[in-house]
């Protein structure tokens, strides 16, 4: 059996899981798939983190991806790093750099098994606070030095491609390169927050030709998670990785209440599938939902088996397909084929996201280069969970 049909089959415990351990964040990111902003009271205690994380261990789960959210803001943080590290679970965590100070990196830089992943989603100021905010470049970038000085080497420069920055994949390469770092790029998808800028940031097929052609040049030293497999379809030559979905196979999502979604980008009800708190946790979830045992059975080509790079795209990503209301059999919006386009003219209802932890009202999200309003001071508090996430983290 080929690697690829082992985990279309599903493994006993993933390969890739990531944990959003908060809903809060000091940013606003226009494309945020989880909808961050405010903390929701029920979110898992230390205790409960720390009995997730030992099941981890006894299943044994090579590393975590911790997320948000921003997730360093909450005040157990950085116990809950050492506590995972303690017991053979290592950790690679994705931040805006909004606390990683000169002395938190020079931590960091003498663990062997944490990973930093600083989020930057446009090679200039210009470009990517428009996106993440106000401010936002340069916290990213005095993260980076610091992580830098403190000799940190190989943490990623994590970015989510539009159309805004496509053309700065050279510039993303060149920052990479002058830190030491490395490119970690990765699809936008309409989750969340991202459905309201999807029609407005996601690249044009012209870009998408782009990106293809750089990825065949450069994929070798980019990550991309498996992001951009809709692209083989050009038929140029295959991206580098697995080329599938791994979603409920490989793939998981924690959110910061406890529940277990098939993939970080499926954060819907029809994708969720159970809670870590209920009985058999994490690994009950994993092994026995029913959910998850209908992802890793043989899926059906649906509309797309009459076309000959099906073997080559796999039909694209699901969370492209719900969140844009198409079939999840049907074609992927971005279809390089064009199918999608077609399909997206007779699209059903487009369905909600399973929360919203936005701090201000849903409201068409202005996506402007050159200024864009600072979202990093919500209004006055009304209620707890409403309060800025810096102030509640230990300073």
């Amino acid at each position: 059996m080929k690697l690829v049909d082992q985990f279309a089959a599903g493994l006993d415990s993933p390969i890739c899981l990531t944990w959003e351990l908060t809903f809060a964040c000091n940013l606003a990111c226009v494309h945020c798939l989880s909808s961050s902003g405010r903390r929701d009271p029920r979110e898992l205690t230390t205790e409960q983190c720390k009995a997730v994380i030992r099941e981890l261990q006894r299943m044994q789960v090579f590393y975590v991806n911790l997320g948000g959210g921003e997730p360093t803001v909450r005040p157990d943080f950085w116990e809950l790093v050492e506590y995972a590290t303690d017991h053979q679970v290592g950790v690679k965590f994705s931040t805006n750099g909004v606390r990683l100070t000169p002395e938190r990196a020079r931590w960091l830089a003498s663990s062997d098994y944490v990973d930093v992943q600083i989020s930057l989603d446009g090679a200039t100021a210009e470009v990517n606070d428009a996106v993440r905010g106000a401010g936002s470049f340069a916290t990213a970038v005095r993260a980076m030095e610091n992580l830098a000085e403190a000799g940190f080497r190989g943490f990623k420069i994590s970015v989510v491609v539009t159309r805004e920055n496509v053309g700065q994949l050279d510039e993303f390469a060149a920052l990479a390169a002058r830190f030491d770092a490395q490119l970690r790029i990765t699809r936008l998808r309409p989750s969340g927050r991202g459905a309201e800028v999807w029609d407005r940031l996601h690249p044009t097929a012209e870009q998408q030709r782009e990106l293809y052609e750089w990825l065949l040049v450069h994929g070798e030293s980019v990550l991309t998670g498996d992001s951009f497999f809709h692209l083989n379809a050009l038929g140029s030559g295959p991206l580098p990785g697995l080329n599938m979905c791994g979603a409920g196979r490989v793939v998981a999502l924690i959110d910061p209440v406890g529940d277990v979604y098939a993939c970080p980008f499926v954060i819907h009800e029809q994708f969720l599938a159970g809670n870590v708190l209920e009985p058999g946790g994490f690994a009950g979830v994993w092994r026995d939902s029913p959910l998850f045992r209908s992802l890793r059975a043989p899926q059906s080509a649906g509309a797309c088996a009459s076309c000959s790079a099906y073997d080559a795209c796999r039909g694209g990503c699901m969370a492209a397909k719900l969140f844009t209301g198409l079939p999840l059999d049907g074609p992927d919006p971005e279809c390089v084929r064009g199918h999608g386009d077609l399909a997206l003219t007779t699209a059903g209802a487009v369905p909600a996201p399973a929360h919203d932890h936005s701090r201000r009202r849903r409201a068409p999200v202005p996506v402007t280069i050159g200024r864009r309003p600072d979202p990093a001071t919500p209004p006055t508090a009304a209620r707890p969970c409403d309060t800025s996430p810096l102030d509640l983290a230990v300073r």
